[in-house]
């Protein structure tokens, strides 16, 4: 590692949240080191930002990584299993990251987690984020932690794939009633709520969430006035909607919907019972960026991969 003044490491910089924490960050005049498992992926930063694999099967290694750091900013998950990489997995790494953070002296650890995260949930994505918030609370290090329900920007998945079939296809559907609530946050508020929590010096915990709140027929139905859709919206069975889903996948090449987001979804968990922490509404955004918003297919997969 390259010597100088105290480091700010981030893991997943190359990626969505990351990206823009990071940037954020060296607006600030951070000097940012990041950990991630692409480390040959090209660096938008270019000398900006220090590169490290996560080496999360190498305990001292990944100790050594976080050397200097005075916070770390965890972005690293994962929305569904895929090899090796299974949700146990990626809750064990995170723990390890905690562990190393413990090691190296780090004196905060700023995590991004979900919203309804619970160590008991049945839902793989859910209790795999609450595991690792109870870990962190209980390793003594100095925390934060941050609550996203879905995040929106110019490079999310979701609201662009959704946008995309609702310009292209003559159907949508929903799974069961659509009544279901999302409390979506724009990606540059919670960037700047993380930076903001690296300041602090309390433990504290709280929901990133912003003012709007839309079942999921009013999201769609936004989403489908903003791109001049006629798409006919029909509600089926959450069984048929994963057929759908995985038939679109096969085409596609991608993992476009899965059996624990359908269940999170209808469980209402991706929304808070507190009040907005950000203050982007999602309809001024759309409006803002009408002309963009679902031009082109987002591939999960292909981003895994390092193709996009």
């Amino acid at each position: 590692m390259a010597n100088g003044g105290p480091v700010t490491v981030v893991t997943g910089a190359f990626g969505y949240a990351g990206r823009y924490i990071t940037a954020l960050l060296l607006r600030h005049g951070a000097r940012v080191r990041t950990l991630t498992g692409h480390p040959n992926r090209a660096n938008p930063f270019g000398d900006g930002v220090e590169v490290a694999p996560f080496n999360f099967d190498n305990p001292d290694a990944l100790a050594r990584s976080l050397e200097g750091a005075e916070v770390v900013f965890n972005t690293y998950w994962i929305r569904f299993p895929r090899g090796e990489i299974t949700f146990d997995r990626a809750t064990d790494n995170v723990k390890a990251l905690i562990d190393a953070a413990k090691q190296a002296r780090v004196s905060r650890f700023i995590h991004i987690s979900i919203t309804s995260a619970n160590p008991d949930s049945p839902l793989h994505y859910f209790r795999g984020k609450g595991r690792i918030e109870q870990y962190l609370m209980q390793s003594g290090l100095s925390y934060g932690i941050l609550r996203p329900a879905i995040i929106f920007g110019s490079e999310d998945i979701l609201l662009h794939n959704i946008a995309w079939m609702l310009r292209r296809f003559p159907l949508f559907t929903i799974p069961g009633d659509g009544d279901y609530h999302l409390q979506p946050v724009a990606v540059t508020d919670l960037a700047q709520l993380a930076v903001d929590m690296a300041n602090e010096r309390r433990n504290i915990a709280i929901d990133a969430v912003g003012p709007e709140l839309f079942t999921f027929n009013e999201l769609v139905a936004l989403l489908a006035r903003t791109v001049g859709s006629r798409a006919r919206i029909v509600h089926v069975r959450p069984s048929v909607q994963l057929i759908l889903a995985r038939v679109f996948g096969v085409v596609t090449g991608d993992v476009a919907l899965t059996l624990d987001e359908i269940r999170g979804l209808m469980s209402d968990l991706l929304r808070s019972k507190s009040a907005p922490t950000a203050t982007t509404r999602l309809s001024e955004w759309l409006a803002r960026n009408a002309d963009v918003v679902g031009i082109r297919y987002r591939s999960e997969v292909s981003l895994r991969a390092g193709n996009c």
